[in-house]
């Protein structure tokens, strides 16, 4: 297959960044981006052997995109025993993440930098029958290097957003160069398989499936943590704010304020989006006068706490089961929202803000069925928490888990269909 003279020049950077690579791993480090005892995988190296037989490689970028596979990678192992898996990620929280959530037969590791000779190793060590990458993040090193190896690529759970557009958009050939070497693409919405054509994807390589994230499971969450929680408290109301990006701590803060005039009992769980900025939100929120503990110092409340700081990774099953109303951060600030079928699904209703580009078509959905609010500013968002708690949303938040969640068990089935095609079937026992 032809390149771009972008991705062309890309390459033969790529092929002589071996020092780059090492200068931003000693800088990660020191920022607490890298695992120091598993740097070597960023490397393309590994301690662990490939297991045998086929193995399926997995590359997710971020938290969403691990949970949104996690029971497409069961089915698959469910349906055959002699499958193996490889996941790779590149964050530090995703890889927390999968420490116990993993699927039998699967091998976390960190994906190596986007460095040739590195990307070398890796696939030297993995040599994967076929590479499955989720939504939108490409490294076109890596996604080169596996095509002229010729191991099969899929792209599954396709979404790019107006931004990742607007950049590609910059560079099309070397767009179109990238993306064909999939082949095939199975797309969430229409909107992205515009944008995808647009970029010069080639029609036959692509196809509208839906979204993985209706048949994703439940948020886990630990029985006993609830039942201590739920003791702590004595049967205050709370509300939560969920994935919060800087900005938008602030704004909840301020409606917490409003509602306690009038429900001074109100508990306000806080998650931020991520978790390492719990200590820098606890310092602006008391500068407000506000009385609030962290998850990370005290696993309860405190008794005069107005809110709470939950700076912890992988529980926001915990939290939505106990919030009757969650505010979805990330759509109060441009970030694009974040999934709202995972509050629905473990019944607590949907506030969120005007950017929700990521879930637009889920948003909508909810706003339709009455168990998601548009909230514009502070005071929009006091007063919808306000009739969320005031309301019985039970039977109408059951009835929207099983309208969003309908199709979703589909989805999975077609795409596990999908990436078995390109594996060699299933040996009969001898």
């Amino acid at each position: 297959m032809g390149q771009s003279a972008g991705f062309s020049l890309y390459l033969a950077v790529s092929a002589r960044s071996r020092w780059l690579a090492h200068l931003v791993l000693r800088r990660r480090l020191r920022r607490g981006k890298e695992d120091i005892q598993r740097i070597e995988e960023r490397l393309g190296r590994s301690r662990i052997c490939r297991p045998e037989g086929q193995l399926v490689w997995f590359h997710s970028a971020s938290v969403g995109e691990v949970m949104s596979i996690l029971e497409l990678v069961r089915r698959l192992g469910d349906t055959r025993s002699d499958l193996s898996f490889l996941m790779t990620t590149g964050t530090l929280a995703s890889a927390q993440i999968l420490q116990s959530r993993m699927p039998p037969r699967t091998i976390h590791q960190f994906v190596p930098y986007d460095v040739l000779p590195l990307v070398e190793t890796f696939l030297d060590h993995w040599c994967p029958d076929v590479g499955i990458w989720t939504e939108s993040e490409f490294w076109p090193a890596l996604i080169y290097e596996s095509h002229r190896r010729e191991i099969p690529l899929l792209c599954i759970n396709a979404r790019m957003s107006a931004r990742s557009f607007r950049r590609w958009c910059r560079l099309p050939a070397f767009a179109g160069s990238l993306l064909n070497r999939f082949e095939k693409t199975l797309v969430q919405g229409e909107e992205t398989a515009d944008k995808l054509r647009r970029l010069g994807l080639r029609e036959s390589k692509m196809e509208v499936v839906g979204s993985l994230k209706r048949g994703a499971e439940d948020l886990p969450y630990d029985k006993a943590g609830l039942e201590e929680f739920q003791q702590s408290i004595a049967g205050r109301p709370l509300w939560l704010a969920a994935s919060t990006h800087e900005g938008e701590e602030e704004a909840a803060a301020q409606a917490h304020l409003e509602l306690m005039r009038r429900r001074d009992e109100l508990l306000l769980i806080l998650v931020p989006r991520h978790p390492e900025r719990g200590h820098a939100v606890a310092t602006r929120l008391r500068a407000l006068g506000i009385q609030l503990s962290l998850r990370s110092q005290r696993t309860t409340p405190a008794p005069g706490d107005q809110i709470y700081i939950a700076d912890t990774l992988g529980e926001l099953g915990l939290w939505y089961r106990l919030a009757p109303v969650s505010f979805i951060g990330g759509s109060l600030v441009d970030a694009g929202g974040h999934n709202p079928l995972e509050p629905i699904r473990l019944g607590s209703a949907v506030i969120h803000g005007p950017f929700v580009a990521n879930f637009e078509r889920e948003f909508r959905e909810l706003v339709e069925l009455d168990v998601a609010v548009l909230a514009q500013s502070p005071d929009d968002l006091a007063v919808a928490v306000d009739d969320a708690l005031q309301g019985e949303n039970s039977a109408r938040l059951s009835h929207a888990a099983a309208a969003l969640s309908d199709g979703g068990g589909k989805v999975t089935a077609y795409v596990a269909g999908e990436i078995l095609n390109y594996l060699p079937p299933l040996r009969p026992a001898s």
